[in-house]
C-alpha cells in the first residue's frame, strides 16, 4: 500500500472540513482523519471575510483531523469558492510559419499561455483558459490537434477569473494557521471530481453545488468543462428565511431545517406540529411542517430558476443528456431532487463520492456536504509531484513516515493558479515547498 498522503482544506460559509487521505492499491482513498469546525462568522457567501476567526476555523478542523488520523499536518489543498469567480468565452488565434510541419504540443501550450494576457476587469486575474475546441485553416474542427499540419490554428476557451484579493486571503489565513498551500483549487471543479465520472463527463451533466453561502454550477459536455457560474445564495439565506418567518433564533431554524425542512410541501405531512422552545422566559412556539416548506420552497425556486437562467445562457440546456448532480449540504434537503426536476425540467439526483472511497472513516464522510474536499483530496494525488519537502506533512515521531508528496496543480481543468497568484515581479505568493 501507498503511504503518501493527501489533505483537502474546504473552507466554507457555515464550516471549515480537513480530510486526511491515503491512496491504496486500488486507486481508491482510505480515509485516515476528518475534521470540521463552524466557520465562526468568518466566511460570507463562499468568501473569507474575517482572517482571525477563519483561522480559528480551520486550527480547529485540522486539529481533529490530525488527531483522528495520527498525522501532523503541514500542507493542504484548498478551495476557492465565492461570487468573484466569473467565466466568459475566448477565441485565440495562431498564424503558423510553415503549414507543412505538425503542430506540437509545445505550440498548443504556449497559445494557451497567451490566453492569461488578454485583458479582464481590474483586480481580477485569469485562474484559467480551458480549451474547447481547436479549428485548424477555418474548416477542420477537433478537441486534439497536436500531430495535424495547417497554417491558422484557432481555438475556443472558457476563460474563468477570480478576484486576486480573494486568494490571498485564503493563503494568509491558511499561513497563520501554521500550514502551507500547496494548491488552490476552484470548488466547483473539485466537487465535480468527486461525484463525477468520465463517461458522465462526456455526454453531458451540470453539477449543482448547493453551499452555505453560494450556490455553484459547472457544465461538462464533451469531456470538457463548458460553463461555471456563482449563484450568491446557498444555505445559510434559507436558514435566515425561518427565522424571519418564524422569530425563532438562527441556530433553531438551522436544526428544523435539517430536521424537518422539505423542499416542496406536498411532501410534508399535514399533521406534524413542530414546536420550538421560546426565547428567554417566552412560550414555545409551534410551527406547522407544511408551513416550514413553504418557506423553504419559495427561496429554493429562486434559487433554482436563478440556475436553470444561467443553463440557458450557457446554450447547453438542451445537451444535458443525464440531467444534474446535486452535491453540496444543501443537497441533503428532503424532495429536493424532484423540485429541480420540476423547476429545471431534466433528470436529477444527490451525488456521492463513494465510487472513490477505500476504507477508514468513509462512513463520516459519505454524504454530499463532504464532495468538496474528497476533490481536493482526489485531485492532490492525481497532481502531486514528488520531492516534495518532508517538513510539510508528516506522520507523527514513531510512526512509519510516509512517502510524502504533494504540490502540483489542478493540471487538466486548473493549470497554472500559482502563476496566477504571482506579483508582477515574478515573486510568487505562495511556498513552493
Amino acid at each position: 500500500m501507498s503511504n503518501k498522503l493527501i489533505v483537502g482544506l474546504d473552507i466554507g460559509t457555515t464550516k471549515v472540513c480537513a480530510i486526511v487521505g491515503l491512496k491504496n492499491e486500488n486507486g481508491k482513498i482510505n480515509i485516515l482523519g476528518v475534521g470540521s469546525k463552524p466557520s465562526l462568522g468568518g466566511v460570507m457567501r463562499g468568501e473569507v471575510t474575517n482572517i482571525a476567526k477563519t483561522v480559528d476555523a480551520i486550527r480547529g478542523a485540522i486539529e481533529q483531523a490530525s488527531k483522528l488520523s495520527n498525522v501532523d499536518i503541514g500542507a493542504v489543498h484548498v478551495g476557492i469558492a465565492g461570487e468573484h469567480i466569473k467565466s466568459f468565452q475566448q477565441s485565440g488565434v495562431r498564424i503558423r510559419k510553415n503549414s507543412e510541419t505538425e503542430i506540437s504540443k509545445e505550440e498548443l501550450i504556449e497559445m494557451n499561455k497567451e490566453q492569461y494576457h488578454i485583458a479582464v476587469e481590474p483586480g481580477s486575474k485569469i485562474i484559467h483558459a480551458f480549451p474547447q475546441e481547436y479549428i485548424i485553416d477555418s474548416k477542420f474542427t477537433t478537441k486534439e490537434p497536436e500531430g495535424m499540419p495547417g497554417t491558422k490554428l484557432e481555438c475556443k476557451y472558457h476563460v474563468v477569473t477570480g478576484r486576486l484579493s480573494a486568494a490571498k486571503t485564503i493563503e494568509k489565513c491558511v499561513e497563520n494557521a501554521g500550514l502551507i498551500a500547496t494548491d488552490v483549487i476552484v470548488e466547483p471543479i473539485a466537487s465535480a471530481y468527486a461525484v463525477l465520472s468520465e463517461e458522465e463527463l462526456e455526454t453531458g451533466i451540470a453539477i449543482i453545488d448547493i453551499g452555505g453561502g453560494t450556490t455553484d454550477l459547472a457544465i461538462f459536455h464533451g469531456g470538457k468543462i463548458r460553463h461555471t457560474a456563482v449563484i450568491p445564495f446557498g444555505g445559510e439565506i434559507i436558514t435566515s428565511d425561518i427565522v424571519d418567518a418564524f422569530g425563532i433564533l438562527p441556530k433553531q431554524a438551522e436544526l428544523i431545517k435539517v430536521k424537518y425542512g422539505h423542499a416542496i410541501p406536498e411532501g410534508t405531512r399535514s399533521n406534524v406540529i413542530i414546536t420550538v422552545a421560546g426565547i428567554g422566559d417566552r412560550k414555545a412556539k409551534q410551527i406547522m411542517e407544511k408551513n416550514l416548506a413553504h418557506v423553504i420552497n419559495a427561496r429554493v425556486k429562486e434559487i433554482l430558476n436563478m440556475v436553470n437562467d444561467e443553463i440557458k445562457m450557457s446554450g447547453y440546456k438542451d445537451k444535458l443528456n443525464l440531467g444534474v448532480v446535486l452535491t453540496g449540504g444543501g443537497a441533503q434537503l428532503k424532495d429536493l431532487s424532484n423540485l429541480v426536476e420540476f423547476t429545471l425540467g431534466c433528470e436529477a439526483k444527490v451525488g456521492l463520492p463513494d465510487p472513490h472511497l477505500g476504507i477508514g472513516l468513509v462512513e463520516e464522510v459519505r454524504s454530499p456536504m463532504y464532495a468538496t474536499c474528497i476533490g481536493l483530496v482526489l485531485k492532490g494525488f492525481e497532481d502531486m509531484e514528488p520531492n516534495q519537502n518532508e517538513n510539510t506533512r508528516k506522520i507523527k515521531k514513531g510512526d512509519k513516515k510516509p512517502e510524502v508528496e504533494g504540490g502540483g496543480v489542478f493540471r487538466n481543468l486548473l493549470g497554472g493558479l500559482k502563476s496566477w497568484l504571482r506579483d508582477e515581479d515574478g515573486m510568487s505568493d505562495f511556498n513552493d515547498k
